[in-house]
């Protein structure tokens, strides 16, 4: 089990080979597609970003309300695919984290590769351990999405294998 804290740093993202287990700690941030695409227009149009790229991750969760005492309720991994048109442009931009489920593109995986970044998969009907490793979630920008605003959550203990590591290798386990 490899334990990776957050903000990383590009050596313990590079130490990561497909197929490890790894477990998260730290800030993580959280959008799905309507993120990645207001981020690519930002990047599109040289406008500033609402959170730095390098050293941070994103996360594709679905959320849901949280209930009383709670930070969020559950919060289960999303389809990943839904963010490759976007994906490759904000990898290059310094994104090399990010968290998701199911495959991805040949592009993605090649900026993966290209970039040294690192695609972890968070297990697939989980959403209520995944809660529980949510200490506090912050929105940071896109309220108007409502569920899928952009967050700041902060994590410990959160349990993901790696898919896709900085060289490209794809687990098939």
């Amino acid at each position: 089990m490899i334990e990776l804290k957050l903000p990383y740093d590009e050596e313990s993202l590079e130490s990561v080979r497909a197929g490890d287990a790894v477990v998260l700690s730290g800030v993580l941030y959280v959008g799905r597609d309507q993120v990645h695409k207001r981020l690519y227009e930002l990047i599109s149009e040289r406008k500033p970003l609402p959170f730095e790229f390098t050293g941070n991750g994103i996360y594709y969760m679905g959320p849901s309300p949280a209930p009383p005492g709670f930070p969020l309720g559950a919060a289960g991994p999303t389809t990943s695919m839904r963010m490759d048109p976007f994906s490759p442009l904000l990898i290059e931009k310094g994104l090399r984290l990010m968290v998701g489920k199911g495959p991805r593109s040949e592009s993605v995986r090649n900026a993966i590769r290209e970039y040294k970044g690192l695609y972890l998969q968070a297990y697939g009907g989980c959403g209520a351990l995944y809660s529980s490793c949510i200490k506090s979630v912050e929105t940071v920008a896109y309220p108007d999405l409502g569920p899928e605003a952009l967050l700041r959550i902060r994590i410990e203990d959160f349990p993901a294998f790696a898919m896709i590591d900085s060289m490209g290798n794809l687990y098939n386990g």
